[in-house]
């Protein structure tokens, strides 16, 4: 008997432990946070700028590649990149010593043809004398034998005192002759000795020109950006040496898609942001390219820009084109909750509890963004304050 009371008593006990785990715990309702102090704002369309970004590069507008018009060692190198370089300063010198050796040769040509110059004109002048004395004597000969003629006819002298004279005029004639052709010949020594300086004058500045060649000098003021040699090796011909870019005037070269182009024109008027300085410049469209890139279909468009900071080739940069006026919804950047990755809003229902909503943002427009997706027009969203604010809180 006892040991059905215990074991109905054991029981019991474990139907109330059964009936007590059973019963569900009562739940308590939590009333939200309430957020004081944010700022609300009605989601609307406005009209922003409709706007087309090209992405692109900073060039100089002018760059020079110097190189060797000639074979050398370089001597002296004056500059390094980094530096900055005026027009008309020199910058390599090249072992030329070939170019000395052939001026030399040249002076020395133009010092033997102004003393074959000089021998030609003395001796023309001899010539020009004897000439003068050949003629005189010519005509003092050709007077003798008209008075001998006149003689012989009258028989007061003899034929062989007549012939005697005549031979005498013949040789005269003869003499006056020679000088003449004398002169001629001078005179064409004279006129080839001229020819001669002129060459050899020509050859010195062909030679002083070579010589030249050893200096290498810049033809534009502005920055060394690349070396390409160093002190002893040897220069060629074409090879590249330095690269010198105008610091002055850049250009920004933006690629723009081949659907794009026909709305782009010379003397656009465009914004373009460089990140590197963190700054936005008013710029114009200098020159857009006729071919396109046959691998990206994009067509080169450059822009000339100028700003206080200084710039360097290669830095990246946007250009915006404004094309008119479009209806878009934008928020204040101070909106903008980020959650990692991700962005979002805070977006308030009819009982004012504030929900972070995902959205998808596009271009900037000052001091607001455009919403391309997550928000719609009326809207409630915290604009102020969201620093505040978490998923389910209530704002007041």
């Amino acid at each position: 008997m006892k040991t059905k009371l215990a074991l109905f008593a054991v029981i019991v006990s474990l139907a109330m432990i059964v009936s007590a785990c059973g019963k569900k715990p009562q739940t308590t309702v939590e009333t939200p946070l309430v957020v004081t102090g944010v700022q609300l704002e009605t989601v609307a369309a406005s009209s922003v700028n409709d706007v087309y970004e090209a992405t692109g590069t900073v060039r100089a507008k002018t760059s020079t590649i110097l190189s060797s018009k000639i074979m050398g060692v370089v001597m002296a190198l004056r500059v390094r990149e980094g530096d900055r370089v005026k027009v008309g300063q020199t910058l390599i010198e090249i072992d030329n010593r070939e170019a000395a050796a052939q001026l030399q040769k040249a002076q020395a040509g133009l010092r033997q043809a102004e003393q074959a110059v000089a021998e030609a004109e003395q001796a023309s002048n001899a010539a020009l004398s004897a000439k003068a004395a050949a003629e005189a004597s010519k005509r003092l000969a050709a007077a003798t034998l008209a008075r001998y003629q006149t003689l012989l006819e009258r028989k007061s002298v003899s034929p062989q005192e007549f012939d005697e004279v005549k031979a005498k005029a013949q040789v005269a004639e003869a003499e006056a002759d020679r000088a003449t052709k004398m002169l001629e010949v001078l005179a064409a020594k004279k006129k080839q000795g001229q020819a001669q300086m002129d060459q050899a004058k020509a050859d010195i500045a062909s030679a002083q020109v070579f010589a030249g060649y050893a200096r290498v000098v810049t033809p534009i003021s502005g920055i060394v950006t690349a070396k390409q040699i160093e002190v002893g090796a040897t220069a060629t011909p074409g090879a590249p040496l330095l690269t010198i870019e105008d610091a002055a005037h850049y250009r920004l070269e933006a690629a723009v898609e081949e659907s794009q182009i026909g709305k782009i024109h010379l003397k656009d008027r465009a914004r373009v942001k460089i990140d590197a300085i963190g700054e936005e410049l008013e710029s114009t469209v200098a020159e857009i390219l006729p071919a396109a890139d046959p691998m990206s279909r994009s067509y080169t468009v450059k822009l000339d820009i100028s700003s206080s900071q200084p710039l360097r080739s290669g830095l990246y940069g946007t250009a915006q084109f404004v094309r008119g006026q479009r209806q878009a919804i934008t928020v204040t950047t101070s909106a903008i909750a980020q959650r990692g990755q991700l962005t979002g809003v805070f977006v308030l229902d009819g009982a004012n509890i504030a929900r972070l909503r995902l959205i998808k943002t596009g271009k900037s427009f000052g001091d607001r963004i455009e919403v391309l997706s997550g928000l719609n027009e009326g809207e409630r969203i915290a604009v102020d304050g969201i620093a505040k604010l978490n998923d389910g809180v209530k704002v007041q």
